[in-house]
């Protein structure tokens, strides 16, 4: 089953009087700590949405292997707009989809896989009776969503999407610590020095060097989406050379062709997978999953309650 994300990073963070998505805690900051939670539980096809300063934020998160959707309306629009770019996105390409705005970055990948192993169409965390993200919402509901005025925002729209929400009981506090204005990020920061340690997991295909990763698969998978290396190039914050340099090196590593090319047309052609490249692209996407739920229950095992 494939499982996607949406983190809605669009909003002028006025409130906070900085640019949330960038401010740290500990060493990385709120967007890509929540980019990493989601990696953790095994989450590899994440959207960000953004809006405000969306270059800055792109290039700040664009080794990442995620798909960038602007919403280039962001001062006029709500997050339920956002949301919707992102939904849209992701309704043919996942079964499940998560959604989390940018400022509530502390829920752990404990909770997310808890969230995933409900068979519900609607899900959300609930600690100390209280509900919080991300949300985990079947891609079967999404065009009835997208099709909702909108009055409520995301919430109201899910209240009329005529699914019963699944309560999901977790101990993790962080599904309700959000960062709207200065207070709450001193807050979050003071509940994320309690909570440092996290197994995180990176997997790399190598001869003598790595030369195959979870960037790489990402714009293996995009251009196969695409049919374009430039247009993936640009989902992905990469430069097109850069693109065409990862791709020429993973040819010379593996001994075979990775794109069929087909030359004019209307837009210059268009560029996909081999059948080849396409089954090495699922091998390692199934690989790199199954070695990340190994790393999780590994990590339960040895540490167990000592480190949570």
């Amino acid at each position: 089953m494939q499982i996607g994300a949406v983190i809605v990073a669009a909003g002028m963070s006025s409130r906070m009087g900085d640019f949330k998505p960038m401010l740290n805690i500990g060493s990385i900051s709120i967007a890509q700590r929540i980019v990493a939670t989601f990696h953790q539980a095994g989450v590899a096809k994440i959207v960000v949405v953004t809006g405000y300063n969306a270059q800055q934020l792109e290039r700040h998160l664009s080794n990442l292997g995620l798909v960038f959707l602007r919403n280039e309306d962001y001062a006029s629009t709500q997050m339920f707009d956002s949301a919707k770019i992102g939904l849209e996105y992701l309704k043919d390409k996942c079964d499940r989809i998560f959604f989390t705005p940018v400022d509530i970055p502390l829920f752990t990948a404990l909770t997310v896989t808890q969230l995933m192993e409900t068979e519900a169409s609607l899900a959300c965390p609930v600690c100390e009776g209280k509900t919080g993200h991300p949300l985990l919402i079947a891609s079967s509901l999404v065009d009835t969503l997208l099709c909702d005025p909108g009055d409520g925002g995301l919430q109201g729209a899910i209240s009329r999407c005529g699914t019963d929400m699944t309560r999901v009981e977790v101990e993790d506090p962080g599904i309700l610590h959000d960062a709207d204005t200065p207070a709450d990020y001193v807050e979050l920061l003071n509940w994320h020095n309690a909570h440092l340690i996290r197994p995180e997991l990176s997997v790399s295909l190598a001869r003598e060097k790595p030369f195959f990763d979870e960037k790489t698969a990402m714009l293996l998978e995009l251009v196969d989406e695409t049919s374009s290396v430039r247009l993936a190039c640009q989902r992905m914050q990469i430069s097109y050379s850069g693109g065409w340099n990862i791709i020429r090196a993973l040819e010379s590593q593996l001994h075979f062709p990775l794109l069929e090319r087909s030359q004019g047309g209307a837009n210059g052609g268009e560029s996909r997978l081999t059948e080849k490249g396409r089954r090495l692209l699922d091998c390692y996407t199934r690989y790199a999953a199954y070695l990340r739920q190994e790393a999780a229950a590994f990590f339960d095992e040895y540490f167990g309650d000592e480190l949570r």
